[in-house]
């Protein structure tokens, strides 16, 4: 397949700059699928979710944290540089992204100031996935401990790159899930976004379980699609852990016939890509997934989706045209343009349902 097959025309003012003023105010497009296995379009609020849902049923949520990964500081020639943390390693290194004129060689000391507070980092050289990060150690002040004490302290929220306006205090509560425990993200799981506890708890009294898993969103998520032809594509690679009770309640779901619903692409990846590491079954554990999900696979763990909406050409476009199949997908982002839906990660969501078709039709 071709990268322009995933395009369409989206109205930048579909681009949702900013949250709504209740997490659960949002629209939700549901597509479920008769008994034929057609997908219908109900142009819904996200408080309608539960009625889509069955008791026994598993909602599985992504918990990661989003920290404040972004620094800026300077080359030891003077240049400005921003550095987005990609992922922290230990208390004083990490592999990042780094925007600069130059790239800094390895060797090259970085400098960061903030007030009084001064601290550097050595550029050890190029690291990580494909070596296209760069990994750093930091010296840090006296008074902090560890990067993550650095960035809570001294970083900025890593907004979305179609999102205009500077980070604020609303930015750093709703651009977060009510339920995110575990720091490591540079983007938001933003499916979770428009649950309230309210709403989770509604779900649990109607006998839903609720389970979770970490994935550490990486910026990679934002990074295009360089090739024409899709299968030539390398995905970024990502962290996850599926706990032990996670996977024990899925199984059981699965062994009663009842369905695993993913809150998100990040929870779907993690738990497709658990699947294939057990052999059919989401196993637990900690594991590292690049896993691709394109028109043909085949998806053993999931049997509905609940998301946003994604970007032009984009490899999580690609992820839903493989649930629901290139027509539906079409279909569906079609009519949320037609009646004006709010996009991407602010922006509205969709219930999905796999159903008894081919995900490759």
């Amino acid at each position: 397949m071709q990268l322009d097959d995933f395009d369409y025309f989206l109205p930048p003012e579909l681009i949702a700059q900013y949250p709504l003023s209740h997490r659960s105010a949002s629209r939700l497009l549901a597509c479920p699928r008769d008994l034929d296995g057609h997908i219908g379009h109900q142009d819904l609020q996200f408080t309608d979710l539960p009625q889509f849902l069955q008791a026994g049923d598993v909602l599985v949520f992504n918990n990661t944290k989003v920290i404040p990964a972004r620094l800026y500081g300077r080359k030891a020639s003077g240049g400005q540089i921003e550095v987005l943390i990609e992922r922290i390693l230990n208390d004083h290194q990490a592999w990042t992204h780094i925007k600069a004129s130059n790239a800094p060689p390895a060797g090259s000391m970085l400098h960061f100031e903030m007030g009084e507070v001064h601290f550097q980092a050595d550029v050890l050289g190029r690291s990580g996935p494909e070596s296209s990060l760069f990994h750093l150690r930091f010296h840090l002040p006296t008074e902090i401990t560890n990067l993550y004490s650095l960035l809570e302290a001294y970083g900025e929220l890593p907004l979305p790159p179609y999102i205009t306006h500077t980070p604020d205090s609303q930015d750093k509560d709703r651009y977060q899930t009510v339920y995110a425990s575990q720091p490591g993200a540079v983007a938001a799981p933003t499916a979770g976004l428009h649950f309230d506890t309210p709403l989770l708890e509604q779900l649990r009294k109607q006998g839903i379980h609720l389970a979770y898993l970490t994935l550490h969103v990486g910026a990679g998520t934002f990074q295009p699609v360089r090739v024409n032809t899709i299968a030539e594509h390398r995905m970024h690679s990502e962290w996850y852990h599926i706990p032990e009770d996670t996977a024990a309640t899925i199984a059981a779901a699965k062994a009663q016939g009842r369905r695993v619903i993913a809150v998100g692409t990040t929870s779907m990846r993690s738990l497709e890509a658990a699947c294939l590491r057990g052999q059919g079954a989401v196993c637990s554990g900690s594991a590292e997934t690049d896993i691709f999900i394109t028109p043909g696979f085949k998806f053993q763990a999931v049997d509905a989706l609940i998301t946003n909406f994604h970007l032009p050409k984009s490899t999580l476009l690609m992820l839903i045209a493989a649930f629901v199949g290139m027509d539906a997908m079409r279909a569906a982002y079609a009519h949320a343009i037609a009646q004006h839906y709010r996009f991407f990660s602010y922006g509205d969501a969709m219930y999905l349902e796999r159903g008894p078709l081919p995900s490759s039709n």
